[in-house]
């Protein structure tokens, strides 16, 4: 997902959960099993992308700037790591699989009540307890990681740093090399 340069971290955020909405009325609208495959790949790309930048910067920053922001981030994170195994299953199912529709359905719900949790309490929360600029300074290291980032779902991958720091970039690097032989839509 893209965003417009010197987004804070929270606007960052935000606009790729419009990103995420726009893609997720796609493919609730579609009825080609071929087209829907292509926008779940495109989808669950940047949910990978988006997911792994927030465990780099969004959740650290709520842990340090907030009372209650370990509780908030374990929870984040919890949610996380639910969609990538759900992510995970979609990935080894035919589109054409009846089971197929009802993962890609649980997974846009579980998604929405995710973006809705961030919007509306820790997202607020974050605004005011950091400075304009910082969130500016996160905004920029929030977007590089996602161009950095996997593109699949690793459901065993670290999620914490330091660990997803070190290993996220290289895993991203054979993510994109699969993609561009399998010309998978990302």
């Amino acid at each position: 997902m893209t965003t417009t340069k010197h987004q804070d971290l929270v606007d960052a955020i935000v606009s790729d959960h419009r990103e995420f909405e726009a893609v997720f009325d796609e493919i609730e609208a579609s009825g080609d099993p071929r087209m829907r495959r292509e926008l779940v790949e495109h989808v669950i790309a940047g949910l990978v992308r988006h997911s792994v930048a927030e465990e780099e910067y969004l959740y650290p920053t709520a842990r340090k700037a907030l009372p209650d922001g370990d509780k908030i981030a374990d929870h984040e994170i919890e949610e996380h790591a639910e969609a990538e195994q759900l992510m995970k299953e979609i990935e080894n199912t035919e589109a054409t699989d009846p089971k197929f529709d009802e993962l890609v359905g649980k997974l846009i719900a579980e998604i929405r009540h995710h973006l809705s949790d961030e919007e509306e309490d820790l997202l607020p929360k974050l605004r005011k307890a950091c400075s304009q600029q910082d969130l500016r300074d996160l905004g920029e290291k929030f977007e590089r990681a996602k161009r950095m980032a996997p593109t699949r779902p690793h459901p065993s991958a670290p999620d914490h740093p330091p660990a997803n720091k070190i290993l996220g970039p290289g895993v991203g690097l054979i993510d994109k090399m699969r993609d561009a032989l399998t010309n998978r839509n990302t």
